[in-house]
């Protein structure tokens, strides 16, 4: 077993809310530099900066998991990961038939750039992706695990953009079997007010939009192999193994 270090939730440069300087390389090597073994890259209702962030992960011997921060339609997120970048464009395009055909305001709400492995930007994403999908929270997992993905509530004490904070707790039917908590949220407060989430892994990761936000590691778990399909496999209980939330 290896203790993989992890960020699970972090946004690029596709993400309208994020830092411009959120390219794939600088992510990757900013990871390595902090002595990360495992990260994610969680865009706002999009996964196409996925595939760059894992080729320059790849390319430098950094586990990259892809994935999606998808808004539902109660305007709760909600972390969905995949095992392949296949699968996670899939997913992608099946939220993108979800999503309002809003054109996205650069000046407003700020640009979402695609690029390539290389930080080369190759296009910008016209729609906004900051809108609700016409996904449910009780239907999300669900439609990951169609794609061989999990999918876990963000910063479920945050009393905005949390399914927590949308619908008083985290619905049992929904079948989460793990949630994120902020970098700082204090646990044993978070199960007395919702204790529909024991026995549940409960997760940290940095929600990084810039840079400068992301943190040293403190987060981590036991794994046999430092891949995103043996993460999967831990977040879904299918495995035994041990979380340390730092």
């Amino acid at each position: 077993m290896k203790r993989v270090y992890y960020d699970l939730h972090l946004h690029s440069c596709l993400s309208p809310c994020a830092g411009d300087d959120m390219t794939p390389n600088n992510i990757v090597n900013m990871a390595l530099l902090l002595g990360y073994n495992m990260i994610a890259v969680t865009d706002h209702n999009s996964c196409r900066n996925a595939p760059a962030v894992a080729k320059a992960g790849a390319a430098n011997g950094l586990a990259v998991v892809p994935g999606m921060e998808l808004c539902t339609q109660e305007e709760a997120h909600v972390i969905c990961l995949f095992p392949t970048v296949e699968a996670a464009m899939e997913f992608h395009r099946y939220v993108a038939q979800r999503i309002p055909k809003i054109r996205n305001r650069p000046e407003i709400y700020g640009r979402q750039i695609v690029m390539d492995e290389q930080d080369v930007m190759v296009a910008e994403e016209e729609t906004l992706l900051l809108n609700a999908a016409d996904i449910s929270v009780n239907h999300v997992r669900e439609a990951v695990c169609g794609f061989g993905g999990t999918a876990f509530p963000a910063h479920v004490d945050r009393n905005a953009y949390s399914v927590i904070a949308s619908l008083g707790s985290v619905p049992q039917e929904a079948g989460f079997t793990a949630a994120e908590i902020s970098a700082k949220g204090d646990v044993q407060a978070l199960l007395r007010s919702n204790p529909e989430l024991l026995g549940r892994i409960l997760l940290r990761n940095s929600d990084a939009h810039y840079l400068e936000d992301m943190p040293e590691p403190s987060a981590s778990v036991l794994l046999s192999e430092n891949t995103p399909e043996c993460l999967i496999a831990a977040l879904d209980g299918k495995i035994e193994t041990e979380w340390d939330r730092g």
